[in-house]
């Protein structure tokens, strides 16, 4: 699914719609009722981890941002909106470009903690699936045929169609109504309030650092192309526990999340894509055959993990001194 990188410049893509009224809606979520949406002002855009959340009010109520404050919005995105809309899903993340979305949704999204229901709010939280993107101006093409060999184009889950004339598309995600943005911008790999000490407190647990690196209260927006690249870079084996790893290594491997995820970002918005060094490779950058594993925590969600033994030797307990292994 949509990793933080890819949620933030989602995000920047309705940021020019912020201040406009919607003027009509489709789509074909059966847990939100889309005409709800008619006549209501979009009034922020946040995102925050791998959720996207938008604001909407009534069109009589509080103004959103000003002409000029829409403009600068605007110029801030362009670099998202030009190349980026002619790519689909996760830019440059590799994956087979299934059409079979709604299976692929229900077995990634349990990687999530759930979000109990509640009443109706004035915010749209957007959650997405595995190919889940959105378009502005445009609907996303079908690319090849899908496993029953239908040339069939993607079916929206919700379109915003604005005053302006321009409008807002969203693919394979999950619709909820709620409050307020549920949201630590602390744990946000991406935020400009990410609490490196709380991070490495949380590496330093005795689960395997593969684990902890997906948990979304500590590394929020982290997924898995970006763990499996991160712990590459930091030659580290996925299941040493990080309770035997050195703090150096640790900051060392907090550095690489946090580099990995800005970099991510800034190749987005120019239009370029992801070239993974492990994810779903055969052999490290070094000429190293990969191995390939389904890892998760008793009772949790398992996700395929690439590493070289050569490149990432683990640190496991034993009778003596920790000793490398593979």
């Amino acid at each position: 699914m949509p990793e933080g990188p890819s949620v933030r410049k989602f995000q920047l893509l309705t940021s020019p719609f912020v201040g406009q009224v919607v003027a009509k809606v489709g789509g074909s979520s059966r847990k939100l009722s889309v005409n709800d949406l008619n006549a209501l002002r979009l009034q922020d855009s946040q995102v925050h981890g791998k959720n996207l959340y938008l604001e909407f009010v009534a069109a009589e109520g509080p103004l959103g941002p000003t002409a000029e404050e829409t403009a600068l919005q605007r110029e801030a995105a362009c670099g998202a909106q030009c190349p980026a809309q002619a790519q689909q899903g996760q830019d440059g993340a590799p994956h087979p470009h299934s059409q079979d979305e709604e299976l692929q949704e229900a077995q990634n999204s349990r990687s999530e903690a759930p979000e109990a229901a509640e009443g109706r709010g004035n915010w749209l939280r957007i959650h997405f699936g595995m190919f889940g993107s959105v378009r502005a101006n445009e609907f996303s093409r079908a690319s090849r045929a899908n496993k029953r060999g239908d040339w069939k184009d993607p079916v929206p889950r919700l379109v915003l169609h604005f005053e302006s004339g321009g409008f807002l598309v969203f693919y394979n995600c999950r619709l909820l109504w709620c409050s307020s943005p549920r949201a630590d911008p602390a744990s946000d790999i991406l935020s400009v309030e990410f609490h490196r000490g709380r991070a490495l407190r949380a590496l330093c647990a005795p689960d395997p650092v593969c684990y902890t690196l997906l948990d979304q209260r500590h590394f929020s927006g982290l997924g898995n192309i970006i763990k499996n690249e991160i712990l590459y870079l930091a030659r580290i084996h996925p299941l040493t526990p990080g309770s035997l790893l050195a703090l150096s290594d640790l900051e060392h491997l907090l550095d690489c999340a946090v580099q990995f995820s800005s970099e991510w970002l800034h190749n987005k918005l120019r239009g370029q894509g992801l070239h993974p060094q492990v994810y779903q490779k055969e052999q490290c950058p070094l000429g190293h055959p990969l191995m390939k594993g389904t890892f998760g925590p008793s009772g949790g969600f398992k996700r395929l993990t690439w590493w070289c033994p050569q490149c990432q030797p683990a640190v496991l307990p034993g009778d003596g001194d920790p000793s490398p292994v593979t």
